[in-house]
């Protein structure tokens, strides 16, 4: 069995509010839940309105697989949001 994990920084400069900001992680949540069948969770920053942090996980029982799930996520991340990702960090165990 093998786990993959992501933790992904967003910064997201047009976000006023932080009802703006639940708005967006809420979508970009359930969109990534519902594409990939992956947990997926906002896990910090959730009182600074213009930093989205979120953590996706996968489990998988080929470490290859594990490792392409989580690159399609973020390759969707890119192509379905405005945020700029600023900062990635992967490990699979």
């Amino acid at each position: 069995m093998f786990i993959g994990t992501v933790k992904i920084t967003l910064y997201a400069s047009w976000v006023h509010s932080l009802k703006e900001k639940r708005m967006i992680v809420k979508s970009l949540c359930a969109k990534i839940r519902n594409h990939f069948n992956v947990s997926v969770v906002e896990i910090e920053e959730q009182d600074i309105h213009q930093t989205i942090v979120i953590a996706v996980a996968c489990v998988t029982g080929v470490a290859s697989l594990a490792d392409s799930v989580i690159e399609n996520v973020i390759q969707f991340i890119e192509d379905n949001t405005e945020a700029e990702i600023t900062n990635i960090e992967k490990e699979l165990r």
